[in-house]
């Protein structure tokens, strides 16, 4: 069985700010070689509440999907199914929750679970969502800098 991933690390902002960019946001920082098309002029969405679907959108209208929101608590806590480049039935899960550090600094911690669903793939790629996490954060923390931080 494959452990879980777990990243934590400090953003100088409010908790709600760190949710909000992570969810209404993610369109403004993910990159696009983190995506099914790679296409620069994507959508990428992430929608609010259980249930919500976190999507592409090519400049066509075409979708695909990535996950699915299974626990949504502003500003605090996100959980959401994962597949994105993979079929739905073997999502891992994705658990992000945001602390409180003060007034004006959150701690964010992920733990990206589940790779035992993917049988003799799993360490596979749980070593490559290791190398993505790696590539993909610095792109929120640097959105975190831009505009009202509160």
């Amino acid at each position: 069985m494959s452990s879980p991933l777990r990243l934590s690390f400090d953003v100088a902002c409010s908790v709600e700010h760190a949710f909000t960019v992570w969810t209404a946001g993610i369109g403004t920082w993910w990159p696009p070689d983190h995506t099914v098309t790679g296409d620069r002029d994507l959508v990428i969405v992430l929608q609010n509440g259980v249930g919500g679907r976190i999507y592409e959108r090519t400049p066509t209208g075409i979708e695909h999907d990535w996950g699915e929101v299974t626990i949504w608590e502003p500003p605090s806590r996100l959980v959401y199914l994962w597949h994105l480049r993979r079929d739905r039935a073997d999502a891992t899960e994705v658990e992000i929750c945001f602390r409180a550090r003060g007034t004006a600094a959150t701690r964010i911690e992920i733990e990206h679970r589940g790779w035992e669903r993917l049988g003799t793939d799993g360490e596979q790629w749980r070593d490559r969502n290791r190398a993505g996490w790696a590539t993909l954060l610095p792109h929120f923390q640097t959105a975190i800098t831009s505009g009202d931080q509160r």
